[in-house]
């Protein structure tokens, strides 16, 4: 099957899913298990109708376009005004919970897979610490669901992405470089991490700072045809990503701080994003999980051990949960600790989804088919895999089970 068909493929996958997704909802399926399980159908494990390789040109291009957008838009909404008022929990869950989930996933990652490098555990964690709204949507948009409670999952799924991402890219620079006892005093990787740290958050701050003050000015002139305004941002998000990468710094850090300053310099802008994350970006995520399902899953089945399925489950469950939980300890919402329940629905609702997929995309670009990285693939497939499965059941039932108990302030 080439690119056509898999275009004509997903534009029909679109259609269906749009004339049925209301439906689906009954049986508690979402938007990321139908494509991915369309993909999985038509893939080599399944009908075979379709052979894709994961580093194929135009699968490369999407994933980067839609990693651009959803670090852009994910940014672009958080309110920093709003988050100042009611930062504990986020904070709590991002300056404790993460670092305490990246060093047990590491920790647990050295036991299931002794024979593995060191580096590729922490590497292996790292990519599967971020997560995904998404995969729990009907969590974060119920309105049912108390509004502080919805707000703190959201932040942290906004941010954690665009934290965990310079992480990466440091320890990928670690690996690429060889670094090693024999070479530990080369400071070369370290200068590659500041430099696409550096360029990536600078080229993307005046671009996004740049680009909303330009259009509040046309917009207040009058100068703007309506419906461009939805089509700004998505040119900032990709002007910011390109711009940095010429300037050698990170482009999807560019689009991370592009997105944070246009959101927080045009209120108007980012009603906008908003807009364009619920219909266009979601689309794209949706594409991603059908390209997961047609090309991710297949590459790695002949890795996938009971090693790999235990860390997954782990994953899932013990290594996101527990530091979620110890991080929210004696936190208050509205004067009132957060109970055992409360606890729970936070920690559970870490699906891991589009960041993982594509950062491990990344890792593959990055690093080729450098020896032991085929365990780190399989193993972040499978969690995904469970992830979208788990969480995708799950989010409605148990978000009117936490409703029901706990009503908004």
């Amino acid at each position: 099957m080439n690119e056509h068909i898999i275009i004509l493929t997903i534009a029909l996958l679109v259609l269906l899913y749009g004339y049925i997704s209301k439906a689906l909802t009954v049986f508690n399926i979402s938007g990321p298990m139908f494509f991915a399980a369309i993909g999985l159908l038509i893939s080599p494990l399944g009908l075979d109708v379709s052979q894709v390789d994961i580093d194929a040109e135009f699968i490369t291009i999407i994933v980067e376009i839609a990693l651009v957008l959803v670090l852009f838009s994910d940014a672009a909404l958080l309110d920093l005004k709003l988050l100042r008022q009611s930062w504990r929990l986020p904070t709590r869950l991002l300056v404790v919970g993460l670092p305490i989930t990246i060093l047990i996933g590491t920790f647990t990652a050295q036991l299931i897979f002794p024979d593995e490098p060191a580096i590729y555990m922490l590497l292996l964690a790292l990519l599967l610490t971020p997560t995904d709204a998404a995969l729990g949507k009907a969590v974060v948009s119920d309105p049912k669901v108390p509004k502080k409670i919805r707000s703190t999952i959201n932040v942290e799924s906004g941010l954690n992405d665009g934290i965990i991402f310079p992480l990466v890219i440091t320890v990928l620079a670690m690996i690429t470089s060889g670094l090693s006892e024999a070479n530990a005093g080369d400071s070369h990787w370290f200068e590659y991490v500041l430099q696409q740290v550096g360029f990536g958050a600078l080229v993307g701050a005046v671009v996004g700072y740049l680009g909303a003050k330009l259009s509040v000015i046309s917009v207040n002139k009058n100068w703007m045809v309506g419906s461009y305004q939805n089509l700004i941002p998505i040119a900032l998000a990709i002007s910011s990503f390109y711009l940095a990468e010429n300037f050698h710094g990170n482009g999807f850090i560019a689009a991370f701080f592009a997105g944070l300053l246009v959101g927080n310099t045009s209120k108007k802008a980012r009603e906008h994003i908003e807009d364009f994350a619920e219909s266009e970006g979601e689309l794209l995520v949706l594409i991603s999980f059908f390209l997961f399902g047609l090309a991710f899953v297949p590459q790695v089945i002949d890795d996938i051990t009971i090693n790999v399925c235990i860390y997954a489950l782990l994953s899932l469950t013990v290594l996101r949960m527990l530091p979620v939980m110890l991080s929210l300890l004696g936190a208050k919402l509205d004067g009132k600790k957060l109970d055992l329940s409360t606890l729970a629905f936070i920690a559970w609702f870490g699906p891991r989804g589009i960041a993982s997929i594509l950062y491990v995309l990344i890792v593959a670009h990055e690093v080729g088919d450098v020896s032991g990285f085929e365990t780190l693939y399989a193993t972040v497939m499978v969690t995904v895999f469970m992830s979208i499965i788990a969480h995708g059941l799950t989010a409605q039932p148990l978000a009117n089970w936490y409703a029901k108990t706990h009503k908004d302030s």
